[in-house]
């Protein structure tokens, strides 16, 4: 009878899975994934997968760790997925609610811990969509007051974006070319390892069509002198 309860009880235990993302590489994961694992501990959940994306928008629909999620997902390798926050599966309201319906259509819950909304009712699934679109809306409202502010600066004559860098091409150039290396180059005027490169390369084109005007010049005078 008690090996009979426990496998009953191990049977109704739902099979969690763990989805977190930031948008940055230097963003710790770390922090939501302990959360998460923390949450599902108090609720009783079993954790059998975590899935990840990092350095990854929420713009971008396709991505590795939302897409195993969803593999594994259809195969039924869990019953509920538990998040930071809606917005680790989606910035856009559209794209939201196609992977909360997809999990809905599979049968397997889905748990946001910062808004402490389920999908396992129908209070939960309205708050949900009602909470996304809030969220979606002030997302745009953020990039709407950017723009303003960028077409304000623009008017009042400011410069946008970062000042352009000023570097003497021909001391890197003569550099470079004396033998000194790509590196202590490039940390000696404080430019990109790429824009040494760029900037030799240039200097030897420039070089070589002085080259090819002189030689076509001089053949100019010949063919005249014999005329």
């Amino acid at each position: 009878s008690h090996s009979l309860e426990k496998r009953e009880g191990a049977s109704r235990m739902k099979r969690a899975a763990l989805y977190a993302r930031v948008s940055t590489s230097d963003q710790h994961i770390d922090t939501q994934l302990f959360d998460l694992r923390k949450f599902a501990e108090q609720r009783g959940y079993s954790i059998v997968a975590e899935y990840t994306d990092v350095g990854v928008s929420g713009s971008k629909a396709r991505r590795p760790g939302l897409d195993a999620m969803l593999n594994d997902a259809r195969r039924r390798k869990f019953n509920i997925v538990l998040v930071a926050a809606f917005d680790r599966i989606a910035r856009s309201t559209r794209h939201f609610l196609q992977v909360v319906d997809e999990l809905e259509h599979l049968e397997i819950e889905f748990v946001s811990r910062r808004e402490n909304i389920d999908t396992s009712g129908a209070m939960g699934r309205m708050f949900l969509t009602i909470s996304s679109c809030i969220a979606e809306l002030e997302a745009d409202l953020i990039k709407e007051r950017i723009r303003a502010g960028m077409r304000r600066r623009k008017l009042e004559g400011f410069r946008l974006g970062r000042a352009p860098l000023i570097v003497d091409h021909s001391a890197i150039v003569r550099d470079r070319l004396a033998g000194l290396s790509l590196t202590n180059c490039s940390k000696k005027y404080g430019v990109s390892r790429a824009s040494v490169v760029r900037f030799a390369r240039e200097a030897q084109r420039r070089e070589l069509a002085d080259v090819v005007d002189v030689a076509a010049f001089e053949q100019s005078i010949t063919t005249e002198c014999i005329a």
